[in-house]
């Protein structure tokens, strides 16, 4: 008999029932886990903390820098479809960088008292088209006149419709309705600030890739990567990079003017490339201080003053919005619902008023720009943006020198927004932390709010011609002005979609929608930290050198 083989299999392994309470093993590793935090630990210098003075100085020139770019892309927009030549471009842009450095002022002291820039606003274009429009068809002796003519409209629909927003923010109302916000809520209306304004990120940059692109791959490389190198680079490259590249490109770009490269281009091309296209050294007078009634007696008109009133509650919207980003990128808590009415109170009334007095072309906001300037140098000081009120003022007044710099060509300004407005954006994902993240009811919202606040302003922008009139077309014309100029915002379509949702569905859940977290903050005696960032007069900690470690 031949020998039988044995096959001998070893014993299955014991199994490992987990207990009841454990989750399912679905084969996923689990990592390390990060508690919420309300502050932002990577700050170096917070809301009260000051850096020294040669670097705030430089620090405040960066700030007035980023303002100056959206300063400049909407005179350049609207002045000269307004009948305007260069010179009054130049002087539209003085005007509205004194009315910045006035209104930054008063907003760091007595308003919102965040590190916050207020800048010129877009979201009053469309009532602008719409003074255009009127008097396309009008005769007039010169070009000028109409853009005098334009101006003093401007000017008497900017004082008339402030006191809408005067009585809206100091009878507190404004605030009462940031009250019905949630976490869920900051969410969408935080990111789609940012995100909203993606047509001055890449589409402006792609004007002129040959600067615009070399700029942004610049500033990333130079301000995340080079500055690991030693320690002395990462202090100068993370919060002067941004100085640093603009004067290296800007070099480029008049090299390349000087050398012919544009010669033989399209003229959208020269307008955008070139570094002698802008006019503004020739034209702009050597000293000017703005003053009341510039441009003339102001001209009320009951229809282009209602689409003014909707352009400020979209400003007071998407400030808001912004408000809530420059807390967090300053390690502030959450700004409170006084606050925010004071703020709106002061910006969108009394700023607004002085807006008109003093000739602005539009109305101002908080820079979102300057924002993610906070986050991209992780320096949240407000001193350093009180500082930058003095850069302002000063290169509104020396008409010359402020020209200097507002020759930059705007995909230099395209390429930095790329990636301030994209921080901006992610700061409002952070929100999300102190609700429930694996809440489908939450997922609802978030999504539904996101996806409307971008879908419905870009089908109000497809629909609207050169000529202003968008898609709500009735007999009533300052009633379409109103609801265009509403839903063609981004922020403001997200913070109405998101308000009804989540103060109506299922809004019992309000663990999992992070009320109990964001209530403390809408008092003023609701935590502590409030009375410290947000009260008047300043306090002496203020001038202590405390930092973020």
């Amino acid at each position: 008999m031949g020998e039988t083989e044995n096959h001998h299999h070893p014993p299955p392994p014991p199994q490992v029932v987990p207990p009841p309470s454990a989750p399912p093993n679905l084969g996923l590793s689990r990592g390390p886990t990060w508690t919420p935090a309300e502050q932002l630990h990577q700050l170096q210098y917070c809301i009260h903390s000051n850096p020294s003075w040669p670097q705030a100085l430089l620090l405040a020139f960066q700030h007035y820098i980023v303002n100056l770019g959206t300063t400049v892309l909407i005179a350049s927009t609207i002045v000269p479809r307004m009948g305007g030549d260069h010179g009054d471009k130049a002087r539209v842009i003085q005007a509205l960088l004194f009315m910045s450095g006035i209104n930054t002022l008063l907003q760091t002291l007595i308003g919102s008292r965040l590190p916050t820039v207020m800048g010129a606003s877009f979201a009053y274009t469309l009532p602008l088209l719409s003074i255009i429009n009127d008097y396309t068809d009008e005769a007039f002796t010169s070009e000028h006149d109409r853009f005098v003519r334009g101006m003093r409209t401007i000017q008497g629909s900017l004082i008339v419709s402030s006191f809408v927003n005067i009585i809206l923010g100091y009878s507190r109302a404004w605030g009462e309705m940031t009250r019905l916000f949630s976490p869920i809520v900051v969410v969408p209306v935080v990111c789609l600030v940012g995100l909203g304004l993606f047509a001055r990120g890449f589409p402006l940059l792609g004007n002129c890739v040959e600067i615009g692109l070399p700029m942004l791959i610049l500033l990333v490389i130079s301000q995340q990567y080079l500055k690991r190198i030693h320690s002395r680079a990462h202090l100068i490259l993370e919060r002067f990079a941004l100085l640093l590249c603009i004067g290296i490109i800007w070099a480029f770009a008049a090299i390349l003017t000087v050398s012919g490269a544009y010669n033989n281009v399209k003229p959208a091309t020269k307008q955008s490339c070139r570094t002698d296209r802008s006019y503004l050294m020739s034209s702009a007078p050597w000293i000017k201080i703005p003053y009341p009634f510039q441009w003339g007696t102001p001209i009320f008109r009951a229809t282009h003053v209602f689409g003014m009133i909707g352009a400020a509650l979209v400003s007071s919207a998407e400030s808001t919005g912004t408000f809530f980003a420059a807390a967090r990128l300053s390690g502030a808590t959450a700004p409170p619902a006084h606050v925010l009415s004071r703020s709106i109170g002061l910006q969108q009334g009394v700023g607004m008023l002085i807006e008109g007095l003093f000739g602005s072309l539009v109305g101002t906001t908080a820079s979102v720009e300057n924002v993610g300037l906070l986050g991209l140098t992780h320096i949240g000081s407000r001193r350093v943006v009180q500082i930058s009120t003095g850069f302002m003022i000063f290169f509104s007044i020396f008409g010359k020198f402020g020209a200097f710099f507002a020759s930059i060509p705007l995909p230099i300004f395209a390429a930095i927004y790329c990636v301030l407005l994209g921080i901006v954006a992610a700061t409002g994902i952070t929100f999300i932390q102190f609700a429930n993240n694996n809440s489908m009811r939450n997922i609802y919202v978030l999504g539904v709010s996101l996806f409307l606040g971008l879908s419905i302003p870009q089908y109000f922008a497809m629909n609207t011609p050169l000529d202003g009139h968008g898609p709500v077309r009735t007999d009533a014309g300052w009633f379409n002005n109103i609801l265009n100029t509403i839903f063609s915002s981004p922020a403001t379509v997200a913070i109405i979609v998101g308000t009804v949702l989540d103060n109506t569905l299922e809004a019992k859940h309000v663990d999992d929608r992070g009320v109990p977290w964001w209530k403390p903050f809408q008092h003023s005696k609701g935590d502590v930290r409030t009375e410290e960032f947000y009260s008047y007069p300043l306090r002496l900690n203020e001038y202590m050198p405390t930092r973020f470690l």
